[in-house]
């Protein structure tokens, strides 16, 4: 058997034989084949769910007389206690649906598990694997041509812990000679597009001519479009990265494609660009992670225009003069003024590739850390990826995932606020909690299966003003999992401050901050109906002893010599006072 090893990039599943066969698209690793791809593909795993019974020996004999012949007895936690569950396994993803509601309809099921995992999901939860990580397969080489390996698994896939190498990305811009304000795919042509790459690359090609070299002049538009999937072929990007390319570049690219008879095959499997709707519009590409950089520059940069020479002014301290779009149609036609556009297009594709340089890293640290591509991190909020981090670490530990509820209980009380005192102050200090919300979860034990109606104060934590109840042993699962997340974040800070290492330390930075956003989200979730692990009272909870500790904080403050002047949520601003004679 052969050994490969790769970084991986991208998973989803085919249907072959009437069988689920995983594919698993990477980078490989090594001297030789660090210009290559691979997809590794697996037809040995199977698709499952889990039934709860009333009656064990009944549901077992129900689920056979259904036709569903592979069904097994285990054991799980459920909500704090050790259950005896089925768990069933089908022949096929598509299976899952087709049987659900039968199953349910059985007089001897309580509720139906796990159901609404995608396959390929599943895989990498199983087996351990995270993309953005590497991969250690065994098995044979079905074909090793054009940059890529397709190989068969023959044993189950290992997870490497390594450092990221180097990824290849490649950006593009694209201009349309419109002469309205905004383009139109049905009417406009592209007539330029910019590409470059972190590997050297910077080239236009354009249906007019230019005096610049980096500018290739070709007949029309459908050459244009086939030299820009020829170029994607043979740069061989691990990355493509755009600019409000999910919504704009890509879906009139493929408009004009499709008008003029193309295909944007660019996918590693020969497969063409894909626009899906669902959870957002986006183009995905199999094997290559398209990242529409605007999306994120939108969630994190508070600012008042988005252009790229807006971004790379506030992260870079760079500027050029944008040019509106109702320009080009003007400049286009004119031939010193068409040198403009020209330039102003290339910088445009190469301060792509910086914003990337620049913003991406904590977008794949949050990939490695939560087991999801990177093409679904950069377009899922903080909620998801936290629920997808506790998928992971409850099959883990053993764990039968709940149902998400679905259903909205009632509005919560936020976090505590004290009005600012009116005036202007002199000698300010602000007192701040360290993760106050996730450490009162860890010290208060706050679990929807830790929630008791019985007990006292020796064995419960009694939450001020609500008097909630949770059980102060054991260890409740959203304790443990945001207790580790909080002492591997303190862990990497502590290793930041002993590395002289800058590159060591810029990684290890990035990594305590996509933990960061992990442990600033679990709270919040515990509000949300679409959350498996949705718990009104642990919300209530924690924002009363959140209001406790703070207050109490604050009258402590005022025997030192201090005078709170605002608070919010987890901590406060205080003048301090002179003292008399």
């Amino acid at each position: 058997m052969t050994t490969k090893k790769f970084l991986l990039l991208d998973v989803d599943y085919i249907t072959k034989n009437h069988e689920p066969t995983i594919r698993l698209f990477g980078k490989l690793l090594g001297n030789n084949d660090d210009q290559k791809h691979i997809i590794a593909l697996d037809n040995s795993f199977k698709p499952y769910i889990y039934a709860i019974p009333s009656d064990m020996d009944s549901c077992i004999n129900d689920l056979r007389d259904l036709g569903l012949s592979v069904v097994e007895k285990v054991s799980k936690m459920d909500m704090g206690k050790l259950k005896e569950v089925v768990k069933i396994t089908f022949n096929h993803p598509n299976d899952i649906p087709k049987f659900k509601d039968k199953i349910l309809n059985l007089s001897s099921v309580q509720e139906v598990r796990e159901y609404d995992i995608p396959f390929d999901r599943r895989y990498l939860i199983d087996n351990g694997l995270s993309p953005m990580n590497g991969v250690e397969v065994q098995g044979k080489v079905l074909s090793d041509r054009h940059s890529i390996c397709l190989f068969r698994m023959r044993n189950h896939p290992k997870l490497l812990e390594l450092s990221l190498p180097k990824l290849k990305s490649l950006s593009f811009d694209i201009e349309v000679n419109n002469p309205k304000v905004i383009a139109q795919a049905s009417t406009d042509p592209i007539v330029m597009i910019s590409l470059s790459s972190n590997h050297g690359l910077e080239k236009i090609y354009s249906t007019k001519k230019s005096t610049s070299d980096f500018v290739r002049t070709v007949l029309n538009e459908k050459e244009l479009i086939k030299k820009f999937v020829d170029t994607i072929k043979s740069e061989n990007p691990d990355i493509i990265l755009g600019y409000n390319s999910d919504n704009f570049s890509f879906p009139y690219i493929k408009e004009r494609a499709d008008r003029l008879g193309l295909s944007l095959n660019l996918g590693l499997d020969g497969s063409n660009i894909k626009l899906i709707t669902v959870p957002k519009k986006a183009a995905m590409i199999k094997g290559r992670i398209h990242v529409d950089l605007y999306r994120i520059v939108r969630r994190h940069l508070q600012l008042n225009s988005h252009t790229i020479g807006s971004v790379c002014k506030e992260l870079f301290g760079i500027h050029w003069i944008d040019i509106p779009a109702s320009e080009t149609f003007n400049c286009w036609n004119d031939d010193e003024k068409r040198e403009n556009i020209f330039r102003y297009s290339l910088e445009d594709a190469k301060s792509i590739i910086q914003i990337g340089e620049r913003i991406l890293p904590m977008s794949i640290e949050l990939a490695r850390i939560v087991g999801q591509t990177l093409f679904d991190i950069v377009r899922r909020g903080t909620g998801t990826q936290v629920k997808w981090h506790l998928i992971r670490k409850a099959y883990e530990f053993g764990h039968i995932l709940p149902n998400e509820p679905g259903k909205f209980e009632r509005n919560v009380v936020g976090g505590y606020v004290e009005e600012p005192v009116q005036g202007l102050h002199a000698n300010i200090c602000y007192f701040d909690f360290r993760s106050l919300y996730p450490s009162i979860i860890i010290a208060k034990n706050i679990s929807p299966e830790t929630l008791c109606r019985d007990g006292d104060e020796k064995t419960c934590h009694i939450a001020p003003a609500f008097g909630y109840k949770f059980k102060k042993e054991p260890m409740g699962f959203i304790p443990t999992v945001t207790s580790q997340i909080l002492n591997d974040r303190i862990h990497i800070k502590s290793m930041m401050k002993e590395s002289a290492d800058p590159e060591e330390k810029q990684i290890l930075n990035f990594r305590q901050e996509a933990l960061k956003t992990l442990i600033s989200t679990i709270y919040g979730l515990y509000n949300h109906p679409q959350y498996r692990w949705y718990c009104v009272e642990a919300s209530e909870a924690i924002t009363a002893w959140g209001k406790d500790f703070l207050k109490k904080a604050m009258k402590d403050s005022e025997k030192h010599g201090f005078k709170p002047v605002y608070a919010d949520t987890d901590g406060f601003f205080v003048t301090l006072c002179p003292k008399k004679d």
